[in-house]
């Protein structure tokens, strides 16, 4: 059963600086630990989307139930933001930040909570992605049932771990043609390139807000899985080492401290 859902309040009519937001930024950020990352973007190449069903998931569990946005049909750049977090931002240590489906190049100009299926969420609610095996992908929705392989078949054992160099933890694992921990990969019964591109997923497991970013005008410029590594959070753990790790999912919504992201959505 997917564990993607609505979840965390919001204000009704909030607006922010981008300048707050850092998907597909580069410079630096702040950390929930109150140290600052150096940020660099990465393309993954493009992610075809012919439904305009954009489905963003843990795809090693959730692949068939992604939480969908609905975007216009069409093939779409993927980049994610790598976060620097060695304490001496010698690229030592790195974490994935955004994961994110560039729409248009214009200037995003306002961040918020990406609709749901049924279109904006629900007041007091954003969607967001539950992730059990450290990875996110975004993906077309409907082209799973078409393009990955029939019933009978174990996915897991003949696809995602065969032990093959062409089996998908292979590929992230490899450090071309992306590096590690990155991948672009063509679904196997796909016929026109449809396809999966996944990364992994900051600090781990948890549960992930689902993000949009507008220009000026309001037309939407990009659809973003905040993976929490970016932003100061008012947790303070004792332990440095888990300083900017994501909460365990929850089954169904409950209340969170106030933190970066809720203080970005009006909390």
């Amino acid at each position: 059963m997917s564990r993607n859902a609505a979840l965390s309040k919001r204000g009704e009519d909030n607006r922010m600086d981008i300048a707050d937001h850092y998907a597909l930024k580069t410079g630096s950020a702040p950390l929930a630990s109150g140290s600052f990352a150096a940020l660099t973007v990465q393309s993954l190449g493009i992610l075809r989307i012919p439904s305009g069903q954009l489905g963003a998931c843990d795809p090693f569990i959730d692949l068939e139930q992604p939480a969908v946005v609905h975007i216009p049909p069409g093939d779409y750049p993927v980049r994610v933001t790598i976060a620097d977090v060695s304490e001496d931002q010698d690229g030592s240590h790195t974490r994935e930040a955004y994961l994110s489906v560039i729409l248009s190049d214009a200037e995003p100009a306002t961040v918020g909570p990406a609709p749901g299926p049924g279109g904006p969420s629900d007041e007091g609610a954003f969607f967001g992605v539950g992730v059990d095996a450290g990875t996110v992908a975004f993906v077309d929705a409907d082209s799973v049932a078409r393009c990955m392989p029939a019933g009978g078949t174990d996915w897991y054992e003949d696809l995602y771990d065969s032990g093959e160099p062409d089996s998908w933890f292979s590929v992230m694992d490899a450090d071309a043609p992306l590096p590690a921990g990155l991948a672009n990969i063509v679904m196997p019964r796909a016929t026109a390139g449809e396809n999966v591109v996944l990364a992994h997923s900051g600090w781990g497991d948890g549960f992930y807000p689902l993000l949009q970013t507008r220009a000026a005008d309001g037309h939407v410029t990009g659809i973003h899985i905040d993976l929490r590594v970016v932003g100061k959070f008012d947790e303070d753990p004792a332990d440095p080492t888990t300083a900017n790790e994501p909460p365990a999912p929850e089954p169904t919504p409950q209340p969170q401290k106030k933190s970066w992201f809720a203080r970005l959505l009006g909390r």
